[in-house]
């Protein structure tokens, strides 16, 4: 379910909205995803670099790519849903071939979508979610999900990410399926609530209720953002009377971060993740290969091939090396912390003399100079 790079979903930073329409460069940039993948069908580089033409060696990928939405009411979500799906038609695309799903940000803590009444700033507010529920339902009216074990899912968005699980999957797919006959289906992320851990029971109802492919959630409130504990007795709670699939997120930054929630919740969808994959991209695929934390795949080498692939695209798009060098730099900024931060786990370590080579680089030929002394440490 997961294909070779380990992850079932890539989640897009989400679309807001901004005078009354989706935000020009929240469109923007999914129009590029858009081009991204209609470039993957056809061979054909949708690029600003004018000079570049892509070569028959560049072998087309999947990607299942999640648009993510944010709003505080019934009428940011529309307006949002129709703005997708207008840019769907204007690129080219048939309702059905691309982004089949859109999930619904309730769980973004950050002060200004959240004192705005969005993100985890919706969650006590009952009846604004009701609405939005009922514009979903309206939307994509499938019959409701029930989730035993599936292959875990592991999904990335901006980005998390999805894994799957493997043990339930004949129910996971059935749902599926049903939910492929609508033009639609809808997803929740969210937290436990925005003040109170229980804020998710009194929406659970409701939820339950709804037609949804699935409900990721972070167990965490909005006000504590990233920090403090999660608390896994309110996941638990939530996890046994949610009626949907249900996908995990937070904190998870090892394998046996994700060994040990497997366990301890066995009829997960997924785990969702983000910054934990940008410092290990290699993540996922350890867990779905269940690779021992050494393995032959080493995050750093793993590392190095997303970063090659990045930069080619980067010099592909962009006109001068400044431009590049601008835009590649901060690649290492989750790997750096993870290594200051996680400095037990030998293969997240960077060695620091070559981080500091990199962020003193001055142009772009030192700045390979030093990434090639990276790739020798391996």
């Amino acid at each position: 379910m997961a294909g070779e790079s380990g992850i079932a979903a890539y989640y897009t930073p989400f679309l807001r909205v901004e005078k009354g329409a989706a935000r020009e460069k929240d469109l923007r940039d999914l129009q590029q995803d858009l081009e991204f993948i209609k470039s993957q069908q056809s061979n054909i580089c949708h690029c600003e670099n004018a000079d570049y033409s892509s070569s028959d060696d560049e072998a087309p990928h999947f990607y299942n790519v999640v648009p993510q939405v944010i709003c505080k009411d019934a009428a940011e979500f529309r307006i949002l849903v129709d703005d997708i799906q207008k840019l769907k038609k204007d690129c080219g695309f048939a309702p059905d071939e691309v982004f089949p799903q859109i999930d619904i940000n309730m769980g973004c803590p950050f002060p200004m979508q959240a004192k705005s009444g969005r993100g985890s700033g919706i969650l006590p507010r009952v009846d604004a979610v009701r609405e939005i529920l009922q514009e979903v339902a309206s939307l994509s009216t499938p019959q409701q999900c029930h989730s035993e074990r599936s292959d875990i899912e592991l999904s990335a968005t901006c980005c998390p990410t999805i894994l799957s699980f493997k043990g339930a999957e004949s129910s996971t797919v059935k749902a599926d399926a049903d939910l492929r006959q609508h033009d639609l289906r809808f997803s929740v992320k969210m937290r436990l609530g925005y003040i109170a851990p229980d804020e998710c029971m009194t929406l659970l109802p409701l939820l339950n209720e709804t037609p949804l492919a699935h409900i990721t959630m972070h167990p965490r409130t909005g006000i504590q953002q990233y920090k403090g504990a999660l608390d896994f007795a309110a996941f638990e709670a939530f996890y046994s009377q949610c009626r949907h699939p249900v996908i995990f997120n937070g904190d998870v930054t090892s394998l046996s971060d994700i060994q040990a929630i497997a366990r301890r919740f066995p009829n997960l969808k997924g785990i969702m993740i983000g910054r934990g994959l940008l410092a290990n991209p290699a993540l996922a695929v350890q867990f779905q290969a269940q690779f021992p934390a050494q393995s032959q795949t080493s995050p750093l080498s793993a590392l190095l091939k997303i970063h090659d692939s990045i930069l080619d695209n980067y010099r592909k798009r962009l006109h001068n090396d400044a431009q590049v060098l601008d835009k590649i730099r901060p690649f290492w900024t989750y790997p750096a912390e993870a290594a200051q931060t996680q400095p037990q786990n030998s293969e997240s370590i960077l060695p620091k003399r070559i981080i500091k080579k990199i962020a003193k680089a001055r142009n772009l030929s030192e700045y390979l100079d030093a990434v090639d002394d990276l790739r020798d440490t391996i």
